[in-house]
């Protein structure tokens, strides 16, 4: 059973067919990262992501003569496209028009608030929502120079003018917010002040250029894993300087970490020791290879001696105990079959295909 942390209350809007906000399960994206006038390429990135579980995807568009790419990117794709724009309302607006799903603005950066609003009416006129995106870098210069208001506070203040702004002076309501920062300890605080100071507002969580996979997923394990068990986020992006599959992969194990979705196979896997008489390393970054490929929420254990075996992985619907040179399949605490080392990957995999 998974565990449904209760979600800040927020309002539901719809990106394309997926719900987000309103107590629907955390919805996980990414960002393309290929050649934007590229449709083919772009399109081939989407399909590689819908197979390990993304449901909303992003792609910049930084010129004019991307829009007929993006477009077709719209007409082809099997994810709900967000455009992402900066600097050029108008390019927003033809966004909104050529299919966007949801657009993403930072109206700090395309001229101000009033440049915001045929932005707005664009994606009125499509049914379409907006996230606002507030970035310490396009603070208004006033907020920005005030010595009495920490980062977080100034990012808040930001994302509150905005969000008045669209409901109050234009009767938008379909927004999502996001206030991301590079420091962990910096978005965590601007979050939780967002979700009290907007708490009908869905919020877009992640630690903004957080580096490498290896340091990034940590950043944002750290950071949004707070978060979410404060029950504050209704969309994710890990990003990483990586390949977008990885963030997708990250996401869905940070969430099936504290329970809140499960898609992918958890593996359980010893840190080796003195007591370990197999070569435990390889095998257990074979097994997470071959994992990778699966989606069922299974738990897989991959333990190095008796010790750590059936005992310490009782909770596992299946797994290995290692001892000198064999292997020792189990599922659910009962012992299947006992195998030699070089058929231990095998002999588990082809039990867990029986699941």
């Amino acid at each position: 059973m998974e565990r449904l942390i209760a979600r800040e209350r927020t309002r539901q809007v719809k990106v394309g067919d997926v719900p987000l906000g309103g107590g629907a399960p955390v919805v996980v994206q990414s960002m393309l990262n290929a050649a934007p006038d590229d449709a083919a390429a772009n399109l081939e990135q989407i399909e590689a992501l819908a197979e390990v579980g993304c449901e909303l995807v992003r792609i910049a568009i930084p010129r004019a003569d991307c829009l007929e790419a993006f477009q077709k990117v719209c007409e082809g794709s099997p994810l709900p496209v967000i455009a992402d724009i900066h600097f050029d309302p108008q390019l927003a607006i033809e966004a909104a028009r050529r299919g966007a799903a949801k657009l993403r603005i930072n109206p700090g950066n395309i001229g101000g608030l009033e440049a915001a609003r045929p932005v707005i009416e664009a994606a009125r006129s499509a049914g379409i929502p907006i996230r606002i995106g507030v970035n310490a870098g396009s603070l208004d210069k006033t907020l920005a120079a005030r010595e009495d208001l920490t980062l977080p506070q100034k990012l808040v203040a930001s994302a509150i003018d905005h969000v008045r702004f669209f409901e109050e002076e234009c009767d938008f309501h379909a927004i999502v917010v996001s206030a991301k920062a590079h420091d962990v300890v910096a978005t965590i605080e601007t979050y939780r002040l967002l979700a009290g100071a907007l708490p009908g507002v869905p919020l877009h969580i992640g630690i903004t250029e957080a580096g490498t996979a290896f340091q990034g997923i940590i950043k944002s394990a750290a950071g949004l894993g707070v978060l979410l068990e404060e029950g504050i986020g209704d969309t994710l992006r890990i990003s990483l300087t990586d390949d977008p599959v990885t963030e997708v992969r990250a996401c869905y194990m940070l969430l099936s970490a504290l329970d809140l979705r499960k898609r992918s196979p958890e593996l359980i896997s010893c840190p080796t020791c003195g007591r370990t008489q197999v070569d435990l390393i390889p095998l257990a970054q074979e097994v997470e290879r071959r994992l990778a490929a699966l989606d069922k929420p299974l738990k897989v254990a991959v333990m190095g001696c008796v010790v750590n075996g059936p005992g310490e992985a009782a909770d596992a619907d299946i797994g290995v105990a290692c001892g000198d040179g064999v292997g020792v399949v189990f599922a659910s605490g009962r012992i299947v079959c006992k195998v030699a080392e070089a058929d231990i990957v095998s002999a588990l995999m082809k039990e867990i295909e029986a699941l």
